[in-house]
Formats: structure tokens, C-alpha cells, sequence
């Protein structure tokens, strides 16, 4: 019989909504529902197998492969083991991601910004394009499904995506993900300025480049008329290859729906850009100015980089409720700069983390998590009058990452009631990492973690290890609002009689020993 919930008994972490200044770590059981997918209570008093049963039997609650004339309402068990160091953790959101330039990851030579789009951007997203409008090139199809299969391997369970100027690519994407079960914002790029889109790949005119998000619109509403897991999101490139008509009518578009319409874009990526964009806007203010002057700055706006925006620009932001994407991995390999983020959130601004494929050269969100730490801490050595105190306000520590990769990015895309941590009513979209067991280096590789715990860490240090020496290996299960999308099914186990624990623990411990010991004579 199909259970009604499914219970995941371990190690939580999570960033408090209150606090990014420190993890809340917490062992026990926590239920979902199967049928709506959220959180419907935990039990911090479940840690040992003798507690389990005992809350089980309290429950009324039978596994789902009782015998038939076992009463109760059935369930599911999943474990996070703690002698292999496992825990739960919630899904990354990853809030800034190109998805059709995944084929480009580490291909950026010596370019920067405006240089790099020309030579390796554009010709990668109009290769999209297929001569039959209904029907995606096959590349379309062998990228897309790669991405979001990269993507939730490495724990990302929410991506709001930048596809390209095609309608039949762009909801080829919304169907990969929401057949793939990834929440996603899915947005077709917006480029209708002729000065600075490339003839080949521009929309073919400033009323198409609106209208033509309407097919796309309506294709998700139709695969997901209540935006449970797919949504619309408006995505103007940018300023410099969006006219001024287009911007507006795009800002008008998203206005239109009730809920308004997500929109995203970039800003004040590049000194260059920004030079340019002044020059073509010369009556704006600023960046920001442009963007709010067409109606596009609003609280559903992400903003993606802001590296070098100025006081005025963030006040601006603030004021208007728009979000922030940090992608400090793309920001350093394109020479870009460094985002000051705790000025921006100083200001007030809600900042997420994005990877910025293929700026950023990894779809992993724990590989921005370590970048955001270790960009934060150059920043003294670059911003004026930022030595001694003032210099280490501006660094981020591990856990406030950890807070702008789950906890900020939930705000960024307006799910904070949602996603992002394990409060009772929330989504249950999560991962599970496993660090492993501590086992002895030789000259052979075990394909699994390359997380070093030898035992006598505390949790805090475990998870510290993690971020900054883990990857998509330690990711053993993820699931979106409950459902099982990354992982072997058997990372879905069942609860074991005592004995049974028992034998298949010594099978374990004894066939390690031996492992070990032949590694040792190596």
C-alpha cells in the first residue's frame, strides 16, 4: 500500500529564518506528507532505533510493507546514517543560470564580459534555434536534459533559468524540469537592440520580443496551471540589447498577471557594460535608473552580479524590493570584480546565490558557496577604507553562505514561506550528503566522498568540511516537495528488526576491515 508519509529519521541542518550567523542542528524524525509534499511535524526526541519504534507504535503508524492485517497509517522510512556522517540538508536554489551555455563550463580564455558573449555566448544559444518552429533542435534536448541532471546531482532543487530567444527550446526546458520534478523559473531571453544583439541571434522584432513570451507563458501554464513546480519568469538580457519600447512592454507584460510575473536580468556586471549603458541611456541616473525607469525594477525582480553598483543604486533596489544573485565563481573568472554583499545586505537588499553557467565554470551551488566565502575575504585588500574592522565586517563566513544559498535564495525567488529550510508547513525539498565513513588513502581512489572525517569532529566541523571539500559524490538523495528526483531508490530504505541491523552492520564492519587492512599491505 502507498504510505501517507514519509518519515526521515537523522541529522537535520538548516539555517534558522531568523539567523545566518549560525547552523541549528538538530537529530530525530521529521514526517512529510506524500500527498501535498510539506513538512507535517518533527520529533527531536527519535534517536535510537528503540525511539523509533516507540514513535511509530505512538503514531498508529505501520511501514508501508506491513502485512496486510497490520492497522495503521502506512509510512515510509528514510535514514540519514550517522556512523557513515550522513545528515539532511535543505535544496540548494540556485537564482541565476544560463541552461543552453552548459556546453561552454571553463571555456572563457582570457576574455571578459562583452568580449566573452561574442565569441562563445551568442553562437552556443543560436545554435538552439531549428528550422521547424514547433520542434527544438536535438541539441536543445541533449543540453537541457544534462543541465538539470547536473544541476539536481549537485543538490540544486530550485533554478531559475535563462534559456534563449527560441519558444520550442525554451519550453522544452520547462518540460525536462517539470518531468525531471526541479522547480524552476523558466525565462526566454529578450534581445530585440540591433547595436548590440549580433544579426544572427536577435528577436526578429521589438513587438515579437514581447509577444513571443506569451507562447511560452501560456506552454508552462498549460504543463502547470498552478505553478506548483514550473513558473514564467520575464528576461530582458539586459539593458544594452533591450530597447526602450521592448523593456517597457515587457514590464507591462509581467505586470499583467495576477500575481505579477517574475522578471530577471543583470546589472553593473562589468565597468565596460556599465560605461556602455550609460552611453546608450545618457538621461538615466545610473544602471539601476534604467531598469526602474521601464518598469522593471520591482519586488519580483532578480537582479543578477551588481558588483559595482553604486550607494544610490542599492538605496534604489531596496526601495523596490528587487533581489540580488551573487555568482561570485562567474564574477572571478570573467575578471568582472567582487560583489560587496554585505553592504548590499547591510542596505537591507534580500541576496541569493547563482552559479551563472557558464560565466561561473561549475553548476554546483556549494561551489558558489565557497567562492562567496573566499571572495568576501579579498575584499579589504580592494574596497577603500576597508582595513581592520571595518575590512572583516566584509567577509562572509561559511554559514552566512550556507544562509544565501537556501534561506536567501527562498527569498530571492518569493518562497521564503516555502523552501529553504525544515520549518513545520514548509516543502520538504532537500538533499541527503553522505561524508562517509573514514577510510584509510591508497593509490586507489574509492569513487565516493573526498571529505576526510575521522571521527572526532563535532557536527559544525563536519559541515564546514563539507563546504569546502565536498561536491556532487557526497549528494546521495534529493528530493523536491517530498518525491525522490536524484538518488538510487534504495537511498529510500526501511526501518530493520534489531537482529537484522545487527548482522548486515557486522557484514559491513567486517568487509571494511578487510578492505582496509589490503589497503594498508599496499
Amino acid at each position: 500500500m502507498a504510505p501517507a508519509y514519509i518519515v526521515f529519521v537523522g541529522v537535520f541542518v538548516h539555517l534558522p529564518r531568523s539567523t545566518s550567523k549560525a547552523l541549528a542542528i538538530q537529530q530525530g524524525a521529521l514526517w512529510v506528507s506524500v500527498a501535498d509534499g510539506r513538512i507535517k511535524g518533527a520529533d527531536w526526541t527519535v534517536i535510537t532505533e528503540s525511539d523509533l519504534r516507540d514513535f511509530l507504535k505512538e503514531k498508529s503508524w505501520v511501514l508501508e510493507d506491513a502485512p496486510r492485517y497490520k492497522s495503521g497509517t502506512r509510512v515510509k522510512i528514510v535514514r540519514a546514517r550517522e556512523e557513515h556522517n550522513e545528515f539532511f540538508f535543505p535544496g540548494f536554489i540556485d537564482t541565476h543560470i544560463h541552461a543552453p551555455q552548459y556546453p561552454n563550463n571553463g571555456l572563457f580564455g582570457s576574455t571578459t564580459l562583452l568580449d566573452w558573449l561574442k565569441q562563445y555566448t551568442f553562437p552556443m544559444e543560436a545554435s538552439f534555434g531549428s528550422s521547424l518552429s514547433n520542434i527544438p533542435s536535438p541539441r536543445a534536448f541533449r543540453v537541457y536534459n544534462q543541465v538539470v541532471s547536473r544541476t539536481l546531482a549537485n543538490g540544486t532543487t530550485f533554478a531559475s533559468y535563462f534559456a534563449t530567444i527560441h519558444v520550442s527550446a525554451t519550453n522544452l526546458l520547462a518540460t525536462l524540469c517539470h518531468k525531471r520534478g526541479q522547480r524552476a523559473l523558466i525565462g526566454r531571453v529578450c534581445m530585440d537592440n540591433p547595436n548590440f544583439s549580433e544579426p544572427y541571434y536577435i528577436d526578429p522584432s521589438t513587438e515579437e520580443s514581447v509577444e513571443l513570451n506569451k507562447e511560452v507563458i501560456s506552454y508552462i501554464h498549460s504543463i502547470d496551471p498552478q505553478g506548483t513546480m514550473i513558473k514564467p519568469i520575464i528576461t530582458p538580457r539586459f539593458a544594452l540589447t533591450c530597447t526602450p519600447k521592448a523593456m517597457r512592454g515587457l514590464a507591462d507584460l509581467a505586470s499583467s498577471y495576477e500575481p505579477p510575473l517574475h522578471i530577471q536580468t543583470h546589472i553593473s556586471e562589468n565597468t565596460q557594460e556599465i560605461l556602455d549603458v550609460h552611453c546608450q541611456f545618457p538621461s538615466a541616473k545610473s544602471y539601476a535608473d534604467v531598469y526602474d525607469t521601464y518598469g522593471l525594477l520591482t519586488p519580483r525582480t532578480i537582479l543578477a552580479h551588481g558588483v559595482h553598483l553604486s550607494p544610490d543604486e542599492q538605496d534604489l533596489i531596496h526601495d523596490r524590493g528587487a533581489k540580488v544573485s551573487h555568482c561570485p565563481a562567474s564574477n572571478s573568472a570573467l575578471g568582472s570584480g567582487i560583489c560587496p554583499v554585505r553592504k548590499l545586505l547591510d542596505k537591507g537588499i534580500t541576496v541569493g546565490l547563482g552559479t551563472d553557467v557558464s560565466g561561473g565554470y561549475s553548476p554546483s551551488i556549494l561551489e558558489a558557496v565557497r567562492q562567496a566565502c573566499l571572495v568576501s575575504r579579498l575584499l579589504r585588500h580592494v574596497e577603500p577604507a576597508s582595513e581592520g574592522d571595518e575590512g572583516k565586517k566584509l567577509v562572509l563566513s561559511v554559514e552566512e553562505a550556507l544562509y544565501l544559498a537556501t534561506r536567501g535564495g527562498a527569498a530571492a525567488v518569493n518562497m521564503e514561506n516555502d523552501i529553504g529550510g525544515f520549518d513545520d508547513g514548509m516543502l520538504f525539498d532537500a538533499q541527503l550528503i553522505h561524508l562517509g565513513r573514514f577510510l584509510p588513502a591508497s593509490r586507489y581512489d574509492n569513487g565516493e566522498s573526498q571529505v576526510d572525517v575521522f571521527g572526532w569532529e563535532t557536527w559544525e566541523e563536519k559541515i564546514h568540511k563539507w563546504v569546502w571539500s565536498g561536491n556532487d559524490r557526497n549528494v546521495k538523495g534529493v528530493w523536491v516537495g517530498g518525491k525522490l528526483v536524484h538518488g538510487e531508490d534504495a537511498v529510500e530504505g526501511e526501518i530493520r528488526s534489531g537482529w537484522w541491523t545487527w548482522v548486515l552492520s557486522a557484514g559491513v564492519v567486517g568487509v571494511g576491515a578487510v578492505v582496509a587492512l589490503r589497503r594498508l599491505r599496499l
